[in-house]
């Protein structure tokens, strides 16, 4: 059941794609490698050496690791290239709340697919990590724009 995962994976990739670009080559370059760098690092430390949760079964997979290439990046750039960044801050919250309850809601359907499992990881953790994992990736690109100017 885990393949309908790869199915969105790669909905997400056409999306991204075919998306009407916002934001320069650059930014799209330099904040999806940043993402892709982030959520490892990110599995490294809670999977690998705490051991709280996982994909598929304990330890490395390449499978799961085509994960990280197919989902970090191309979440990350859908969700900087809409991000409303001449919006009212109330606006700009709300997106990213909606984004973090999407990927809340999308984190438990993976884990009901045996793509991923929790060893001491609780959903409600991931729910209070993803606003600051989308103001990281907010604080990268605001980054990669200053050193772009």
């Amino acid at each position: 059941m885990w393949i309908l995962v790869y199915i969105f994976f790669i909905i997400f990739n056409l999306i991204a794609f075919f998306a009407p670009k916002r934001i320069s080559k650059i930014e799209i370059y330099a904040t999806c490698l940043f993402a892709f760098a982030y959520g490892l690092t990110a599995d490294m430390i809670f999977d690998w050496h705490y051991d709280l949760y996982g994909y598929f079964q304990k330890g490395f997979q390449w499978v799961a690791f085509l994960g990280y290439v197919l989902y970090f990046p191309s979440i990350s750039f859908l969700f900087l290239n809409f991000y409303p960044l001449e919006k009212k801050p109330i606006t700009k919250a709300l997106y990213i709340i909606l984004w973090s309850v999407f990927s809340v809601i999308f984190e438990w359907f993976c884990l009901h697919t045996a793509y991923f499992y929790y060893n001491g990881w609780k959903l409600w953790y991931s729910a209070i990590l993803y606003p600051f994992i989308f103001l990281v990736l907010l604080i990268n690109m605001r980054f990669i724009q200053k050193l772009n100017k």
